[in-house]
C-alpha cells in the first residue's frame, strides 16, 4: 500500500492560486493512477482530477476543468494539483489518493476505486 501526505493548502482570496503536493512513500507509486478529491462541510467527498500511472492521461471534474491541473513526478514520488482562478465554492479539504489496482488504463473517478488516502489539506477561498 502507498502512504500519502498532502501539503500546500491554505487561505487564499477568490481569483488566487494554490499548488497542492502529495508525497508518496513506497516503491509502487509509479504503477498507480493518482487522484485528487475534495470534501466540503456537510457534503460527500467528490472527484476533482485523476492522472494515469504514466502521467500521459488526465481527467477533470467539469467544475474545475480549465482552472486546475494535475501532474506527477514519478522520480520524486509526488503528485501535484495546481489550482488557479479559485472560487469560494472550491473551499474544502483536499485529499490525494492512489488507485487500488496498478497499471489501470480505464479512468476511474469513484472513491471506491482508490485504496490509499492521505490525511487531507484544507483549502479556504475567501470572497
Amino acid at each position: 500500500q502507498v502512504q500519502l501526505v498532502e501539503s500546500g493548502g491554505g487561505l487564499v482570496q477568490a481569483g488566487g492560486s494554490l499548488r497542492l503536493s502529495c508525497a508518496a512513500s513506497g516503491r509502487t507509486f509509479s504503477s498507480h493512477a493518482m487522484g485528487w478529491f475534495r470534501q466540503a462541510p456537510g457534503k460527500e467527498r467528490e472527484f476533482v482530477a485523476t492522472i494515469s500511472w504514466s502521467g500521459g492521461s488526465t481527467h477533470y471534474a467539469d467544475s474545475v476543468k480549465g482552472r486546475f491541473t494535475i501532474s506527477r513526478d514519478n522520480a520524486k514520488n509526488t503528485v501535484y494539483l495546481q489550482m488557479n482562478s479559485l472560487k469560494p465554492e472550491d473551499t474544502a479539504v483536499y485529499y490525494c489518493a492512489a488507485e487500488t489496482s496498478p497499471w489501470t488504463i480505464v479512468v476511474h473517478t469513484s472513491t471506491s476505486d482508490f485504496g490509499s488516502w492521505g490525511q487531507g489539506t484544507q483549502v479556504t477561498v475567501s470572497s
